[in-house]
């Protein structure tokens, strides 16, 4: 198994800071906000109504109705309560899927540089990682053309993340559309649809694979409240799929978890049927973050960053500097105070970037930059 390095370079920065130095940090994925009060009242009324026991595997009812709602207006399909389950977190969906449907020996194609649990647990259940390279000069999306040439018998699965993380990437219609013509008709290929930061999206409207004709029945559409109502620590998540490979992963939520945390998912409820004035405020300055962060990168002396399109990361290049990405991160740690991560975090196609998190106050990401810049002068 390999690791996610953003925790990594979290405890070297809480080191540092217990040295005495202050550290800006721009290294962990999550949203600098609370969670919305009437998510955590939701919560507190909850536990005061006796949800504290267990619940079945496959997540609550009332959570399961409101998640298939939510999912049959946002994607445009038609989805059952029935094909929903609920789990600590949107990881385990990554992890149960990929441990229920690829056995030692098929393919998996997944996105490089992509969420690094996509292929550490591809390489766990003993399959072969297929990278599809995402390019910058291609805005950070797949090639249909590579793609279409990695598709193979031996493909089992096919790992899409949009919008993506590390690069804010955007998947087009035509993108999904190529995928989705090349496995129709094919009973033996699923596509795992990792939607988290579907609801972070700047340029645009957010597309699933899961809406096309044919595709609800080959997808495991994953989503989950991390990003979209700050709610990191809560581990809340969910995905839909077909109900006899839904039945599969609640096994699987039976042999490990049990089930998820009752108080939790009720608070889910609250966060999905509740108002959304407070996500759409996190969405607005997100988006004036991004404005800052991306021209304060542009002005620093070779280093260039596109736009991201959604997420709340950049991923600038920094090949200039003739450093490997991750000798680079740890330099800027060090010498700057600021952590960051390296590009090779989230593969080896990420080599010659590194990704920061704008999920921090404008005062910070300003500090950042003015520290990033002059240190990298003294290279």
């Amino acid at each position: 198994m390999g690791t996610e390095t953003a925790f990594e370079v979290l405890a070297k920065a809480k080191a540092l800071e217990k040295q005495g130095r202050d550290i800006v940090h721009l290294e962990i994925g999550e949203p600098d906000f609370d969670t919305p009060s009437n998510i955590k009242e939701a919560a507190i009324k909850a536990m005061k109504a006796g949800y504290t026991h267990y619940v079945p595997a496959a997540g609550i009812p009332e959570l399961r109705t409101a998640i298939a709602e939510y999912l049959s207006k946002s994607r445009g399909g038609d989805i059952d309560p029935d094909e929903v389950v609920v789990t600590p977190g949107a990881k385990p969906i990554i992890f149960f899927s990929i441990l229920a449907c690829v056995e030692a020996g098929d393919e998996v194609l997944y996105p490089n540089p992509g969420f690094p649990i996509y292929e550490s647990m591809v390489n766990f259940v003993g399959a072969k990682p297929v990278p599809m390279m995402l390019k910058e000069e291609n805005d950070f999306r797949i090639d249909n053309e590579d793609t279409v040439k990695k598709i193979t018998k031996k493909t089992k699965m096919i790992i899409l993340n949009s919008p993506e993380n590390p690069t804010g990437g955007v998947l087009r219609k035509d993108n999904l559309e190529v995928i989705a013509d090349q496995i129709k008709n094919r009973d033996d290929v699923v596509v795992l649809s990792d939607e988290v930061y579907c609801q972070i999206i700047y340029e645009g409207k957010h597309q699933s694979i899961a809406s096309l004709p044919g595709m609800k029945e080959k997808t495991i559409l994953l989503d989950g409240f991390s990003k979209t109502y700050a709610m990191t620590g809560w581990r809340l998540g969910y995905a839909a799929m077909r109900k006899d490979l839904a039945q599969k992963v609640t096994q699987l939520m039976i042999n490990s978890n049990s089930c998820t945390c009752a108080f939790t998912q009720m608070a889910g409820v609250e966060a999905i049927r509740g108002p959304q004035s407070e996500p759409r405020k996190m969405d607005e300055e997100f988006r004036r973050r991004r404005e800052v962060m991306v021209s304060g990168l542009n002005k620093i002396k070779g280093v260039t960053c596109k736009k991201p399109q959604g997420t709340f990361y950049v991923f600038p290049n920094v090949k200039s500097f003739k450093m490997k990405s991750k000798e680079l991160s740890d330099f800027i740690l060090e010498k700057a105070g600021v952590a960051v991560l390296s590009g090779t975090a989230f593969g080896a196609h990420g080599e010659g970037y590194l990704r920061l998190s704008f999920a921090n106050s404008v005062e910070n990401i300003e500090k950042a930059l003015t520290r990033i810049s002059e240190a990298l002068k003294t290279l």
